[in-house]
């Protein structure tokens, strides 16, 4: 597994990957994304939006299908990733009860603080919190 920043990427596989993907805004993934290589092959993207100095949300998780399977060895990768940054909080946003069993496993925990709730508002789904360093 391999992680780039998706503006580092070559744009043509950038494209390529989003038009085989739902919901995965382009001009956010190029500003605060990153692109995840298996196999030397575009599977899966986030976003670590900055929320303050700090503190991130990790956003826009998408991994292929055929490698959800390195879903839990990824989200592992990105808690590295960020504390290699010095990020002291990383908040998640789940829409599938799948998802947050698999949080739960990382030992994230439920978070519903009206910092949050309030200044970055979301349809349903569940906040989660994990405390990096």
């Amino acid at each position: 597994m391999k992680i780039v920043a998706a503006y580092r990427a070559p744009i043509e596989q950038v494209e390529e990957f989003l038009h085989t993907t739902e919901n995965v805004e382009k001009h956010g993934l190029l500003k605060d994304g990153y692109i995840v290589y298996m196999d030397d092959r575009i599977q899966g993207c986030f976003r670590l939006t900055n929320m303050e100095a700090d503190i991130y949300w990790l956003k826009q998780l998408y991994i292929a299908k055929e490698a959800a399977a390195s879903l839990p060895v990824l989200i592992e990768s990105i808690l590295q990733m960020l504390k290699g940054q010095n990020a002291k909080k990383v908040y998640v946003h789940s829409h599938q009860p799948v998802v947050d069993l698999l949080l739960e496993a990382l030992q994230f925990y439920p978070h519903q603080t009206k910092e949050v709730t309030d200044k970055y508002p979301q349809d349903g789904g569940n906040w989660w919190a994990f405390q990096v360093s």
